[in-house]
């Protein structure tokens, strides 16, 4: 995400590389290189402009400390403006009511669905919350199939009833049933449209007057662009919603909308989608999503996806085993496992910082792991127990019955190798300060 935005902005970031400090001469091209930026980003042209002028106002007569270079103080001017201007600072979910009633909204195609189903995952997970699905749109085909086929994949129940094609009773009545059964969050997934029209606005007015929502959130497709923006903006002075979700933002190498939205409608952005997974969505930080525009990582939110998946019981588990040398194939099988349900892995290890950097013209999914498990799964179980058993003849054996070389079969065990040896270190704290301290510095 947000990949061509991050490189323009480098690159006019050097044009102050040489200055003694910065004068309203020397900035000017840059500036007018990180406004171009934000509008080939599909940013607003008003937006841009405000941008620029507002990191141009607070950069003029600003003392440049003798230790920091105009290109240094740049790009802070930069990353602080760009947090302001998509919100600032978190603004979490409004959770207080009894039950707690969520009101979906969006056209149709913007991901409203699955996104119900993400969120309900999110609130029983890491808020220990009871959530209801409710199917709310009873006008496309298979809608509410949909939303049990989510439903079930995350073992949230879903609220239907069958043969009624009024949405606002349906709504009423969900909320009633959640009541009596013990849900503390209710989670509406209304219907779209292909465009907005005044039936589907009418629709979820009522809605939202008979249920009165403590959250209404607006469901938007990232990669509409300017599109996205001014859909919001027509629903927020219909619906006066309480926050932004973006969908598809992985998909999203401009990331205009996220840059936008907020400055037209002034309401935050509060969840982004990041993948198909029902695990790929987090909470929106402007302070952390401008880091990572601007190459800095985001070791924050690399700690809370790891933290997400951590095991304790299995992590002493692996420790032990590291300490007697007994690490082998099955439990690399399972750390893979673990990274992969962390999300997309180039946007992973692009929150590395300097990552994002080095990664940016290299095609890497979690499909690069596919040729890895293929590998462990034609050893044997014995091999996988004991490594040490590889010989020429088993090395030749595995590569035919995973469709691989034996160059790549070699190159998978001296991987495993090193890894095991890293592990091992790192569990015995040996070198975990100096580690930390090259973190920090890169977070600089």
């Amino acid at each position: 995400m947000f990949e061509n935005l991050s490189e323009k902005l480098e690159r006019s970031f050097k044009l102050l590389k040489g200055q003694g400090r910065i004068t309203e001469i020397n900035i000017a091209e840059t500036l007018k290189e990180i406004r171009r930026a934000l509008l080939d980003a599909d940013v607003n042209f008003k937006t841009a402009k405000t941008f620029t002028d507002a990191v141009k106002e607070k950069a003029i007569g600003m003392d440049v400390l003798t230790s920091v270079k105009p290109g240094q103080l740049m790009v802070k001017l930069v990353h602080d403006e760009l947090a302001l201007l998509m919100g600032g600072k978190f603004t979490d979910i409004n959770l207080k009511g009894s039950p707690s009633v969520i009101l979906m909204a969006g056209l149709q195609g913007s991901g409203k669905t699955t996104f119900s189903g993400k969120l309900a995952n999110l609130l029983k997970h890491k808020k220990g919350r009871h959530p209801l699905l409710v199917a709310g749109d009873v006008y496309r085909p298979a809608a509410i199939e949909q939303l049990k086929v989510v439903g079930s994949q995350i073992e949230v129940p879903v609220y239907t009833e069958e043969g009624n094609m009024n949405p606002v009773q349906i709504a009423v009545n969900s909320v009633k049933h959640a009541k009596a059964n013990g849900f503390d969050i209710v989670i509406i997934d209304t219907a779209g449209r292909l465009a907005i029209d005044e039936q589907m606005m009418k629709e979820i007015s009522s809605i939202k007057a008979e249920v009165k929502p403590d959250e209404i959130l607006f469901v938007v497709d990232a990669m509409t662009g300017q599109d996205a923006v001014n859909t919001a903006k027509e629903f927020n002075e219909r619906l006066d919603f309480d926050g932004v979700i973006l969908t598809k933002l992985d998909g999203d190498a401009r990331g205009g909308a996220a840059l936008s939205i907020r400055s037209v409608v002034d309401k935050p952005i509060k969840f982004v989608g990041t993948g198909e997974k029902m695990e790929a969505i987090e909470v929106f930080h402007p302070d952390r999503m401008a880091d990572r525009i601007l190459g800095m990582g985001d070791i924050v939110s690399l700690v809370e996806k790891a933290q997400e998946q951590f095991d304790a019981e299995e992590a002493k588990r692996i420790q032990q085993k590291l300490a007697k040398d007994q690490f082998n194939f099955n439990d690399f099988l399972k750390q893979i496992q673990q990274i992969k349900k962390m999300g997309n892995l180039k946007d992973v290890a692009s929150m590395i910082p300097g990552m994002g950097k080095a990664l940016r013209n290299i095609d890497l999914d979690n499909d690069s792991f596919k040729h890895i498990e293929a590998i462990i799964h034609s050893m044997t179980p014995a091999e996988r127990e004991n490594p040490g058993l590889m010989n020429g003849s088993r090395r030749k054996r595995i590569a035919d019955g995973s469709g691989t070389s034996v160059q790549e079969v070699n190159r998978l065990l001296k991987q495993f190798t090193e890894t095991s040896k890293m592990m091992k270190m790192v569990a015995q704290g040996k070198n975990m300060q100096h580690m930390m301290g090259n973190m920090r510095q890169g977070r600089r």
